[in-house]
């Protein structure tokens, strides 16, 4: 018997409805990214098949005994006797959070943690899940991804594509009330859903006028999800071969700067640059250049200093030590994760333009409206009060207001949080257009791959390094960094000390990892190869499944290996007399 059947569900809160007639089941084993427009009542669905909002019509059929947890999307935190605290404690853990730290003192993040924690203790057989990835760093999601991949069953709303990747494989998609179900990740679901739209364009085309203002919903949507052509991906590469050649370059003539060739160009420079909080090292001996144009990711765990950074290179923070030198004519636009308060009373158009029909940009003048629909604002949405607006929509309309805005640097502090997947792929359009230089703080591993030429890591005890490319090109360069840093001097490998807390057996083990993890790597980057190829999805959905399935496997191979190697060195070395 299926876990979940969603029959003829029906739900509405306004005109629209959220549901209509939809239908799907779920079987045991799946783990469906339930993905839609903001605003489409995915939440709704979620809380339904929980059981906590009845449906207008229809029915959600449950196998007998079926134990579901939900953890909403800002979660009211209640810790759940029945848990056996050991279990527990064991998931706080590992969600980075002490045991005895009290509800009513937590942030919104920790409070994220701690309801994935308690859902994750109670061992469900469906587990739901809504935009969990919100709140959490890299290192988080990571260790949420690992821990999803073991569980019985679960339903995901979430807006990060890597995520949807390894873990997802289903994708059922809520749109216009209606659910559709693709097989396989993410990935697959994009090439497939490329084709449906496109198909769907031109019925579209063929509908009378009353249908006018739907047809122009769906273009738009079809040109969001088209943002990131072969075109874009040529330019984000020719922009990353400039910024490796201007690196080169730059490391010449460093000495030079003070000189003025560069005038204009330089944003930032740092020297030996030096930054603590109580003691504790957040930026150390840091030299760093940011040059006008370039697109600097800023990644690392919560609390590492990224937003450190970013006071310093624009000037609102003093280094302890060392130098920073500012660039001349620097006009920075900021977007924190505060999210700045919009008046509830104004309209989308005077938010954006207020008391003219036209928004000045860099490349010239452009009509409100047509600038709204860049950020998919329909014409009927633009003299709509901010109040009537959803969260993410209210985050695009922050986004809007922010590139309306003259500035050389933008800087974005989480701007993917509460965007649903087709105003990420618009705004990666307009990032990859934008003509200055962008500092970004973001966990959406996606993003980064789409939009930044270069990735600034903590790589622990203050210490930041920058790597080329996007978040998928650190990791593989940190991959081969870790394994240089691991390689074993020959005088000490032609003389070893002993290491007497090391058995044999783990002696071997250690001595073993570095030709297992080049294999896997060697493995790794062959499927990836085979899966990029044009004709690759032609092949039967089995063996489509079965590379997905090897390709996670693999993934977290990579991951238990080096970390276990790291742990068997740090044994070695602490066990050395």
């Amino acid at each position: 018997m299926a876990l979940v059947t969603v029959l003829d569900a029906q739900l509405a809160y306004g005109e629209l409805p959220l549901l209509d007639r939809a239908a799907f089941s779920m079987e045991s084993g799946e783990r469906i990214g339930l993905i839609g427009r903001n605003g489409t009542g995915k939440s709704s669905l979620l809380a339904a098949i929980a059981g906590k909002v009845s449906l207008d019509d229809g029915e959600v059929r449950k196998r007998d005994g079926l134990r579901i947890v939900l953890v909403e999307q800002e979660p009211i935190l209640r810790i759940d006797e029945s848990i056996k605290q050991h279990k527990l404690e064991e998931f706080l853990h590992r969600f980075n959070l002490a045991a005895d730290l009290a509800p009513e003192g937590m942030s919104g993040g920790e409070r994220k943690r701690a309801a994935l924690a308690q859902a994750f203790a109670l061992e469900p057989d469906l587990l739901l899940l809504d935009e969990p990835t919100n709140h959490l760093d890299i290192d988080g999601i990571l260790q949420l991804e690992n821990m999803l991949l073991r569980i019985p069953s679960a339903i995901i709303i979430t807006h990060d594509r890597a995520f949807l990747d390894r873990v997802a494989t289903r994708i059922l998609e809520l749109d216009r009330g209606q659910l559709f179900s693709f097989d396989g990740n993410f990935s697959y679901y994009e090439t497939t859903k490329a084709a449906q739209l496109a198909s769907e364009a031109v019925a579209q085309r063929k509908f009378d006028k009353f249908w006018a203002q739907e047809e122009i919903w769906i273009r738009k949507g079809i040109q969001a999800r088209r943002t990131r052509n072969e075109g874009r991906v040529r330019r984000l590469e020719r922009l990353r071969d400039e910024r490796a050649a201007r690196r080169e370059r730059s490391g010449n003539i460093k000495l030079s700067l003070g000189s003025g060739q560069r005038s204009g160009k330089l944003v930032a420079e740092f020297v030996s640059v030096n930054k603590s909080f109580n003691e504790k090292p957040i930026i150390k001996n840091l030299d760093l250049i940011v040059s006008r144009g370039d697109r600097l990711g800023l990644v690392g765990p919560n609390g590492a200093g990224k937003t450190t950074l970013i006071k310093l290179i624009l000037g609102s923070l003093a280094p302890d030590s060392g130098s920073i030198r500012l660039g001349a004519n620097v006009q920075p636009a900021y977007f924190d994760q505060m999210r700045e308060a919009l008046d509830p009373e104004k309209t989308v158009a005077e938010t954006i333009s207020p008391g003219s029909e036209w928004v000045d940009l860099a490349g010239g003048r452009k009509h409100v409206m047509s600038y709204l629909g860049d950020f998919l604002f329909p014409p009927r949405r633009a003299n709509s009060p901010v109040r009537m607006l959803s969260g993410g929509e209210r985050n695009r309309l922050l986004l809007a207001r922010l590139f309306a805005k003259p500035a050389n640097v933008l800087v974005l502090d989480e701007p993917t949080n509460d965007l649903d997947i087709e105003s990420l792929e618009l705004l990666e359009a307009a990032l990859q257009d934008y003509d200055g230089t962008l500092l970004l703080v973001s966990h959406d591993r996606a993003f980064l791959d789409n939009v930044v030429t270069q990735t600034l890591a903590p790589e622990g005890g203050g210490v930041w390094r920058e790597y080329a490319g996007g978040w998928t090109d650190y990791l593989r360069q940190r991959r081969s960094v870790v394994s240089q840093e691991k390689v074993i001097p020959k005088e000490t490998r032609a003389n070893p000390k002993p290491r007497a807390k090391l058995s044999f057996k783990e002696t071997r083990e250690l001595q073993s990892l570095p030709k297992e993890i080049e294999a896997l790597e060697s493995e790794q980057h062959a499927l990836t190869a085979r899966m990029s190829a044009p004709e690759y999805y032609r092949q039967p959905p089995e063996a489509l499944r079965g590379d997905r399935a090897r390709a996670a496997e693999i993934e977290r191979l990579l991951i238990e290996k080096l970390e276990r190697w790291e742990a068997l060195e740090a044994s070695a070395k602490g066990s050395t007399p």
